[in-house]
């Protein structure tokens, strides 16, 4: 099975992580670009979701619910992404307001209803992890600061050879409170056409042990395993990562044989 997916940069809405294509449980994942002015309506029963503004303005609206002017940045490496939460079974309509915007929309299938929520950039809280060849500045756009059934999502940033998602960690399995299984999507972004980095998905009894070359537009699912990334030396990289399970929130355990690194 190939974990990785790839977007090519367009106006209109695309289906890029479903249910009908992945190995996920719980995540999805879906790219809408709009040009200014432009809308689109989104009306898909029994799910939850999460819309992150890559760049760009939106107003996002539906019943009982208007969130005007949100996205600030022009770029993934310009600041954090504000976001939109939308509770199951709720019909609503993106615009982009004053120029194009690009979203990345956020998806899982939700059994209670949680109210519409926008995160501004004063509700994600950022914190520099790791130190030295592993440091990494992090956002959690749609984590503890908001109410959500499945979904937790978060952004971070890694340059010139550095490692994210390091020592290695997994959650796939449910073991509260050190794990929790929780699907997870990354989506990659660079500061330039040509960068890159390595995204490695492994499992300790090597079932699973795949390592992909990702650029801008592409997506790696993660259902299980280990799944350490690298930049290539001299770029700059933008994840976004999507993380979707019944415990919400960073319950996960590191390889064991690498827990030395953080001493």
């Amino acid at each position: 099975m190939n974990f990785k997916k790839s977007y090519k940069e367009k106006y209109g809405y695309e289906r890029i992580i479903t249910d009908r294509n992945s190995v996920l449980t719980f995540a999805e994942a879906d790219m809408l670009k709009l040009r200014g002015e432009g809308e689109y309506k989104i009306d898909e029963k029994g799910k939850e979701f999460a819309l992150v503004v890559l760049y760009g303005t939106i107003n996002v609206k539906g019943e009982g619910f208007c969130f005007e002017n949100v996205g600030i940045r022009k770029s993934v490496l310009d600041g954090v992404g504000e976001t939109v939460y939308v509770g199951k079974d709720t019909e609503f309509t993106v615009r982009a307001v004053g120029g194009d915007a690009k979203i990345c929309i956020a998806k899982a299938p939700a059994n209670q209803y949680y109210k519409p929520q926008v995160l501004k950039t004063a509700d994600i809280k950022t914190k520099t992890l790791g130190k030295d060849s592993f440091l990494r500045t992090a956002a959690f756009n749609l984590a503890e600061n908001a109410e959500a059934n499945l979904l937790y999502i978060g952004e971070f940033w890694v340059e010139n050879g550095k490692w994210a998602s390091f020592p290695p960690h997994k959650h796939d399995v449910d073991d509260m409170p050190a794990e929790g299984f929780l699907d997870e999507i990354y989506y990659y972004e660079f500061d330039r056409q040509q960068g890159f980095g390595v995204q490695m998905v492994y499992s300790a009894d090597g079932d699973t042990d795949k390592a992909y070359k990702v650029k801008s537009g592409d997506f790696v699912e993660i259902p299980k395993g280990y799944h350490p990334f690298s930049v290539a030396p001299g770029y700059k990289n933008y994840c976004l990562w999507i993380m979707a399970g019944k415990h919400r929130g960073i319950f996960c355990t590191t390889e064991e044989k690498h827990k030395w690194i953080n001493s």
